[in-house]
């Protein structure tokens, strides 16, 4: 893969990513509606982070050129529909390396906050109500990753100083890691029911859309904490609001379905539901790394070798 000029599209000033190879011309779009040159001529397109489906998709059909598909996200389910634009041989390429420590950071931040009755303290201390009494902690309690990629690692590497109870891992297939087995998403039926603390983190992908439904949400043992830091589609919305609402279950959601929440809908006043909008990888720790990235694979890709973190290619 050799490709020293042509356009790169980056969503971020040039001149604020250091190591950026000579031999590109660099145009940036952060996804406005004005294009900054003719994408027929974009070999390399970094796509604008948090913007759209639509946003994003718009400017592939028009770039006939195009070698590399780079998303600033770890998943990489909205640009899935507008491949059938790419010539064979484009390689969509995700941002691995990149969220791990927020979205890891957040998750613990969501089973810490469920789980000790911080939300209810907050509304408490509006109220000038002293909430005391005792709370559940971490140390102790045991946990289940489903979707056991780098994301759910590095939750994994989290959760060690809190002197939890036993953590369980999923994954698609079933292999070993270095913290130890990891269990294939086929032996679900027979975890979920031992689990005080059930933490997702899979891709949106046809086989984990809807894996949380009210099967997956029954087998889960009564008080048992819920926390999607993956995607919303991956939960089955109206089974989770039959359980929170019946007060079995406890959850904490970064992403929902649908995203955003529009007001008024039921799961903003659902019982024993915490949630945050969509900022796990919205950190402080994002732009550095996600640059570091860029500089990384452009690179890589001027000298000809195989750019990293390839999640498919066009076939």
């Amino acid at each position: 893969m050799t490709a020293t000029t042509g356009d790169v599209w980056l969503p971020f000033p040039p001149g604020e990513i250091d190591g950026l190879p000579g031999s590109f011309r660099y145009r940036q779009w952060d996804g406005e509606d004005t294009f900054p040159a003719d994408p027929a001529d974009c070999v390399f397109y970094v796509t604008p982070y948090m913007k759209s489906q639509e946003v994003t998709l718009r400017p592939l059909a028009r770039m006939p050129a195009l070698r590399v598909v780079q998303t600033l996200t770890a998943g990489i389910d909205h640009v899935l529909p507008g491949l059938g634009d790419l010539r064979p041989g484009v390689r969509l390429c995700n941002a691995r390396g990149v969220h791990e420590a927020s979205t890891a950071e957040l998750a613990l931040t969501l089973v810490l906050a469920s789980l000790r009755g911080i939300p209810g303290m907050v509304r408490g201390q509006d109220r000038e109500e002293w909430r005391g009494g005792f709370y559940d902690a971490l140390a102790d309690r045991s946990v289940l990753i489903v979707g056991y990629g780098a994301i759910g690692a590095a939750v994994e590497d989290r959760l060690v100083p809190f002197e939890c109870g036993p953590v369980t891992r999923v994954a698609r297939s079933a292999r070993t890691a270095p913290h130890g087995p990891v269990h294939a998403l086929a032996d679900l039926p027979g975890l979920l029911p031992d689990a005080d603390v059930v933490v997702l983190t899979t891709p949106l992908t046809e086989d984990t859309q809807g894996l949380v439904d009210g099967a997956f949400l029954g087998r889960m043992k009564d008080g048992a904490l819920l926390v999607n830091v993956s995607r919303g589609p991956v939960v089955d919305t109206e089974a989770l609001l039959a359980e929170l609402e019946s007060g079995r279950l406890r959850a904490a959601l970064d992403v929902t379905d649908p995203e955003p929440l529009p007001a008024g809908h039921p799961l903003w006043h659902a019982p024993n539901l915490l949630i945050t909008p969509h900022v796990g990888g919205s950190s402080s720790a994002f732009e550095p790394r996600a640059k570091r990235l860029l500089a990384r694979q452009l690179t890589r890709f001027a000298a000809g070798e195989e750019v990293r973190n390839t999640v498919l290619i066009k076939d």
